[in-house]
């Protein structure tokens, strides 16, 4: 029998979301800019980066806690892409007003960024799937080693590319009592995403899957290639390597926060044991989350 969703027991936490409070950057010269009701200019296009009711484009630490406290997620961790622009400031601010629900990461680009960690976090996001400088590169090796020494987390994104693999596999054996989450499941879509799922093989190196519905997203809900994936990521490192991660906001144009995870019970693939870890436990322990709020199920307008 499946965990009750409407049970209080069950500790839910996503380990991949974004906040911001404006997008306005330039990535590999192209301008990346907030446009009304929910849009952006995103590579020259203009795409619904946010629903559309979010019309001022703003996505805030209060609307996300909002879709949390209406899904029943206790907690999340907030990490950063370049292409939503450095939301260190505001993430800073986040981080200080709601520490007991919120694990805020910095962001460090390691084309363009000098490679110091900014004070008041407990994580730093390097989306390397977009760097063109190698992670195992002399000054970035000596910036992972001293998140080592200081105890901070890596949450990292990478290439469906074997040359990051092997780069990352340099960076784990360098920095062993590094804490390290793979972003995007490994890009599950990709030729070479259960080598990456692999590098979680190492002590301190977890997967989260964050955007895994936005992967498997020409299928739609309920993903069943996406359990699939998940699945036999569990049977390559175990269950207990694996977080849920929902990528929000992006995810919920297409579907409902609450649907970013609850797939996973409609099908027999996982186990109510798997399904309890995978979906908070892990991540419980892994970015140190202290007790979160039980959280009533609130019944809908239109049940």
């Amino acid at each position: 029998m499946k965990p009750d969703f409407e049970s209080d027991r069950l500790l839910i936490i996503d380990a991949h979301t974004h906040l911001w409070l404006k997008q306005d950057t330039f990535v590999e010269g192209e301008h990346i800019y907030t446009m009304p009701d929910g849009r952006a200019m995103f590579f020259g296009e203009e795409r619904q980066m946010v629903s559309p009711f979010m019309t001022d484009g703003r996505n805030t630490a209060e609307i996300l806690i909002s879709n949390m406290n209406y899904a029943r997620v206790g907690g999340a961790v907030v990490v950063q892409e370049v292409i939503d622009g450095n939301q260190d400031a505001y993430l800073a601010d986040v981080q200080a007003r709601y520490p007991d629900r919120l694990f805020c990461c910095a962001l460090k680009d390691i084309d363009h960024d000098n490679l110091i960690l900014p004070e008041g976090f407990r994580g730093v996001a390097v989306p390397a799937h977009r760097a063109h400088r190698h992670l195992n590169d002399a000054g970035v090796m000596t910036f992972f080693k001293e998140l080592e020494r200081r105890g901070i987390i890596l949450s990292i994104c990478l290439a469906d590319d074997l040359k990051q693999i092997s780069e990352m596999e340099e960076v784990i054996k360098e920095c062993p009592e590094l804490k390290i989450a793979v972003g995007h499941f490994g890009m599950a879509t990709g030729k070479h995403w259960t080598a990456q799922v692999r590098l979680a093989r190492s002590k301190n190196v977890f997967i989260e899957s964050g955007g895994i519905t936005w992967l498997y997203n020409s299928e739609f809900y309920p993903f069943p290639s996406a359990v699939g994936a998940i699945r036999k990521a569990a049977d390559e490192v175990g269950i207990a390597k694996l977080m849920w991660g929902s990528d929000y906001p992006r995810t919920i144009c297409a579907i409902t926060y609450r649907m970013s995870y609850d797939f996973l019970f409609r099908s027999p693939l996982l186990s109510d044991g798997e399904l309890t870890a995978f979906l908070g436990g892990n991540a419980a322990d892994f970015y140190g989350f202290g007790p979160l709020p039980s959280l009533p199920y609130i019944k809908n307008m239109s049940e």
